[in-house]
């Protein structure tokens, strides 16, 4: 009997001391939790736009290699998703603009396929004339107007 009274206070005491605590500290003490790892960085976009003749959507030679370029940027970062702008300059309806804007849009998303880029990483979307990167009404401004603009996610 004595053995198990021994028995007893061996495993009663510290079971106590574990539900009750030692009452040396008056706040609980929760477990630390590591931090889930942050994502790994997006580097810095390398996208550049390409520009189109007035009223086209044919990519000439200079728009081809920027959008090597562009491609080979986007084989070395496979995280990112990129939104393809069309742009149009002022001159044209607002209907034709989105249309054309949509053309530039999809040609320079064809062509960046075409180099090996998975089309699930893109989309495209038109703004037409609504959107201009150079608000002049000249021939210098329409030029810069007249792109594919490139939006990493």
């Amino acid at each position: 009997m004595k053995s198990l009274k021994n028995l007893f206070r061996m495993l009663l005491v510290p079971s106590m001391l574990f539900f009750v605590g030692c009452g040396c500290c008056d706040e609980a003490v929760e477990p630390e939790i590591a931090p889930a790892p942050a994502p790994a960085p997006v580097a810095a976009a390398q996208l550049d736009d390409v520009f189109y003749a007035f009223d086209s959507s044919v990519l000439d030679m200079a728009s081809q290699n920027q959008l090597k370029e562009n491609a080979q940027w986007m084989m070395d970062n496979p995280e990112a998703a990129v939104i393809v702008e069309g742009h149009c300059d002022e001159r044209g309806t607002n209907e034709y603009n989105i249309a054309l804007g949509e053309r530039r849009a999809d040609s320079a998303k064809s062509y960046l396929v075409n180099l090996g880029v998975d089309a699930s990483r893109m989309q495209t979307v038109s703004y037409g004339e609504e959107r201009p990167f150079d608000p002049g009404h000249d021939e210098a401004a329409w030029a810069k107007n007249r792109r594919a603009h490139f939006v990493v996610q």
